[in-house]
């Protein structure tokens, strides 16, 4: 496996090209900017116009897109993955997306000739560039292993979770933790600071003890350096979430803490936070804080 597709080369999709890259592998990117990408162009990546192009002579393709929508559209739109790549090739979706769209690929793949994973990736922006992303895969256990030496070019922690759509399930109870975590990070800074804490030496203080989490040590000096900038987009950890009910809900299942958060994201997004990183959370809390003590 040599030549290799990827189709969705933003915030984590180009550090994993580049890593790819690095690993020995030849890289044939889409983007529907190129303006956006010709750094990794510039690094030895090779632009195609349009996804047939991309994909159609490469032995595997590996898309990391935003949302449900675009996975719909890079895979199953006219003159686009399923119509123009080779039978045989690995189809590998990255994208963090519904398990029952994982389930539709892999069904009208595997009729199609085709070996399809979901591989959703947990790490953020950082985890893309060092190269240790944890990958949750759903699949045949086959092409899981036949696919390991992509995965170690851009992760460290690899693991197979299942039957199609597993891959996805996995990573939307990753999100589910986050949630409930993040929350409680900006409710206890809301705290210390509603008290007069000096929030550096509190972070230092419970950084290594039972309060600690990746977390805590992530986003705890953005928020209190006030850098919201995106290393994950708040807009895509709401789209995640709603999948995490959907799937909750299809089960059967009552996640009020999810829930709670996610219905104060939404109230961000809704004053045009989105595209802030999910730090950005902070500032829910900033903004509903009942006021100091007197």
């Amino acid at each position: 496996m040599h030549k290799i597709g990827f189709i969705g080369v933003g915030i984590m999709g180009k550090s994993m090209v580049r890593n790819l890259m690095k690993a020995g592998f030849e890289l044939h990117i889409y983007a529907r900017t190129r303006s956006k990408v010709e750094d990794v162009i510039g690094e030895g990546a090779i632009f195609h116009e349009c996804i047939k192009d991309c994909v159609e002579s490469c032995e595997a393709v590996i898309t990391i897109v935003g949302f449900p929508q675009d996975v719909e559209e890079v895979y199953f739109d006219e003159q686009n993955i399923l119509d123009s790549a080779a039978p045989g090739t690995y189809l590998i979706d990255m994208t963090t997306t519904s398990p029952m769209l994982a389930k539709k690929i892999y069904e009208s793949g595997s009729g199609k000739g085709f070996h399809v994973l979901d591989a959703p990736v947990t790490g953020g922006d950082a985890g893309a560039k060092a190269g240790t992303l944890s990958i949750l895969v759903g699949g045949k256990k086959e092409d899981y292993d036949a696919c390991m030496p992509l995965f170690e070019a851009m992760g460290t922690n690899i693991n197979y979770q299942g039957e199609a759509g597993c891959g996805q399930h996995a990573k939307l109870a990753n999100q589910i933790m986050i949630a409930g975590t993040l929350s409680g990070v900006c409710e206890a800074l809301t705290y210390a600071k509603s008290k007069g804490l000096d929030l550096q030496v509190l972070l230092d203080s419970v950084s290594t003890g039972a309060a600690g989490s990746k977390q805590l040590d992530t986003f705890c000096p953005k928020i209190l350096a006030d850098d919201y900038a995106p290393g994950f987009f708040m807009k895509h950890f709401i789209k995640d979430m709603k999948l995490a009910l959907m799937e909750a809900n299809r089960s059967g299942l009552c996640l009020e803490v999810l829930s709670q958060v996610l219905a104060n994201y939404e109230i961000l997004a809704a004053e045009g936070h989105g595209d802030l990183g999910t730090q950005a959370l902070m500032k829910y809390y900033e903004e509903t804080a009942c006021g100091d003590e007197e």
